[in-house]
């Protein structure tokens, strides 16, 4: 997993990912078929481990202890869920980066189909876990998408006009204010 968050599943040697487990490469094939098997292999525990954060914090759910700054009354499960995954995505970035690999691989049918499917089965996961109707659930996972954008950015805001945008669309010395020279 944390060799294709950092490579992708091009870039990514399986001789490397065999290593990093302390096997030989051939014993990483008398396993997985092949590096896209072993790819969709990760890809799958990352949602696995995305589900399991939901799990663990709608388990440990309590409506009578909202967290500090967050009133009772809009304290639920769901936002629960929300606060464990933003947290996962400093904890454990590699898996957020996976996250981005396996998006950024959908342009093979084989990956695509198998990524929605995970997908699919997370938002269902989180219906079960919640109860949330669909405009809920619409708006957890659209949040769940800027959050993701954001952690692999390295900022908290994406607003248009937060600090940082504005930053980087300052003139800087020497830096090109024409978009078509570049």
């Amino acid at each position: 997993m944390h060799e294709f968050a950092h490579g992708g599943l091009h870039g990514t040697p399986v001789e490397r990912i065999a290593r990093r487990v302390g096997v030989a490469q051939p014993y990483v094939f008398s396993l997985f078929s092949g590096k896209l098997e072993l790819f969709l292999a990760a890809v799958q525990r990352g949602f696995e481990l995305v589900e399991e954060t939901f799990t663990e914090a709608a388990e440990n759910f309590d409506p009578a202890q909202p967290p500090d700054g967050i009133p009772a009354e809009e304290y639920d499960v769901v936002r629960a869920m929300g606060r464990a995954y933003t947290e996962s995505l400093t904890t454990r970035r590699d898996y957020l980066m996976l996250q981005h690999q396996a998006y950024a691989a959908c342009d093979d049918e084989v990956i695509r189909d198998h990524v929605r499917r995970a997908y699919a089965h997370l938002v269902q996961h989180v219906q079960e876990l919640s109860g949330a109707d669909p405009e809920r659930l619409d708006e957890f996972f659209r949040y769940g998408m800027w959050l993701n954008v954001a952690a692999a950015l390295g900022v908290e805001d994406l607003s248009a006009a937060c600090e940082w945008v504005s930053s980087e669309l300052s003139p800087r010395d020497g830096a090109v204010e024409d978009d078509a020279q570049i």
